[in-house]
């Protein structure tokens, strides 16, 4: 027994060692990735890029490519190069359909090489929006040859964490917890086990002095009849077993109302990995109330033509929403994000002011060939996030008493549970 236990020992203090060792490698190699990384990003493209970037997705990612690739309209690489002037194209791209009627030479052969399809029109946009657009399209269309390991442009972009490196050294720890937890286990329960047999096969002294080896069953059926009979043996299994239904019971209760990872099938196969991955549809696009109001709003056929009224009419999914056009009812849609009626939830507040991503509570999206729910969307969740949340406040001057006040008493930045909101009144009224 006694080299037994020796042996134990040894095997746990070398998987101990092994266990530190691997941390300080995770932590240099960390080290290393951050240092790798410490150089500052290069500045890229100007605010008019960036806004005209932002106007092209919202407004015409979902007819025109940046490359030459046709989508329902012309691919715009080289639009610049090919438009008779800037001019033209401000105009054009305000009211295409007066362009159109004023005889324009050019505008009829674009018009007519695209089958006639009317573009839309953008009459709000400025010069500098149309500037911007036009800008971040050549910039999209002709980016960048590849740098060096040593060139500035291969550093992230401002904003951007640098990928980590110390991913499998973190792995790599983790999977050595579990072994040594797995290993400590079965250390313990081989202790037990040869417990038992050395008491069972240990030798019996009689009356007259003469030690005499009973059978082995007769001694184990005594010692595990000694261990079932011991109260606090038997306490100690009890509380485990009513301490492991009262977990199971409680964790039923909290599952109640939670839909997470709930898929229904849709009465059209509509593919978000097609539409908002591969094409880059923004959302806001089909799901127009989102930086309106309340809800983000279930798309109108109407909609779905402005594309599709053009490009795979064929397809029998297509033809479902022609179907439900021409017998004027609405597409049933099956709901997939359904909060409680006792909770209030306003799109608009957190995309607009608190410019929250769609991909923070729904998941990927853009990856989804069938929508699911991602998040639990539970109250505990809610509360959460408004715990680790900072508040926008640059640049806003209504926040700039609240910053005053809460500097103040902390110096950690404003969060959302700063500010009301952890208040029951603010979900439940």
């Amino acid at each position: 027994m006694s080299h037994l236990y020796k042996r134990c020992g040894v095997i746990v203090l070398s998987l101990l060692l092994l266990l530190a060792n691997s941390q300080v490698m995770a932590q240099d190699s960390s080290a290393n990735a951050g240092g790798a990384a410490a150089a500052p990003a290069g500045g890229g493209g100007g605010g008019d890029v960036e806004k005209g970037k932002t106007l092209f997705t919202n407004n015409c990612a979902q007819c025109h490519s940046v490359t030459a690739d046709k989508v329902v309209g012309p691919g715009l690489k080289g639009i610049n190069q090919r438009a008779p002037s800037k001019d033209w194209l401000h105009k054009w791209i305000r009211n295409s359909s007066a362009v159109i009627a004023s005889g324009d030479a050019y505008a009829n052969q674009v018009f007519n090489a695209n089958g006639k399809v009317q573009m839309s029109s953008f009459p709000s946009l400025s010069d500098a929006d149309i500037d911007g657009i036009l800008a971040y399209i050549d910039q999209a269309s002709n980016p960048a040859t590849t740098a060096g390991p040593g060139d500035p442009k291969n550093s992230p972009s401002p904003g951007v964490t640098p990928a980590s490196t110390s991913g499998p050294s973190e792995l790599f720890t983790f999977v050595l917890v579990a072994l040594l937890v797995v290993m400590l286990l079965v250390l313990g329960v081989l202790l037990v086990i040869v417990t038992i047999l050395s008491k069972a096969v240990s030798p019996v002294t009689t009356t007259e002095g003469v030690q005499v080896a009973s059978p082995f069953g007769q001694q184990l059926k005594e010692n595990l009849s000694k261990a079932f009979h011991n109260s606090t043996l038997r306490s100690i299994v009890i509380w485990l077993f009513i301490l492991v239904v009262f977990k199971e019971t409680i964790d039923g209760a909290y599952s109640i109302g939670i839909q997470q990872g709930y898929a229904p099938k849709q009465p059209i196969a509509y593919s978000h990995k097609l539409h908002a991955g591969q094409y880059k549809i923004d959302c806001n696009y089909c799901h127009t109330g989102a930086q309106k109001g309340k809800n983000a709003t279930i798309p109108a056929a109407n909609i779905c033509m402005n594309c599709h009224g053009v490009i795979k009419k064929e397809s029998p999914e297509i033809q479902k929403i022609y179907t439900a056009i021409e017998e004027n009812r609405p597409i049933e849609w099956i709901r997939v994000h359904n909060l409680p009626d006792l909770a209030y939830f306003n799109h608009a507040q957190h995309v607009n002011v608190g410019n929250v991503a769609c991909q923070t509570c729904h998941g990927e999206i853009e990856k989804m060939e069938v929508v699911e729910q991602r998040s639990s969307l539970t109250m505990g969740w809610c509360i959460d996030c408004h715990r680790r949340t900072d508040v926008n406040t640059k640049d806003n001057a209504y926040y700039d008493k609240l910053v005053a006040l809460h500097r103040k008493e902390s110096k950690e930045p404003l969060k959302v549970a700063n500010i009301g909101g952890l208040e029951c009144s603010k979900c439940h009224y």
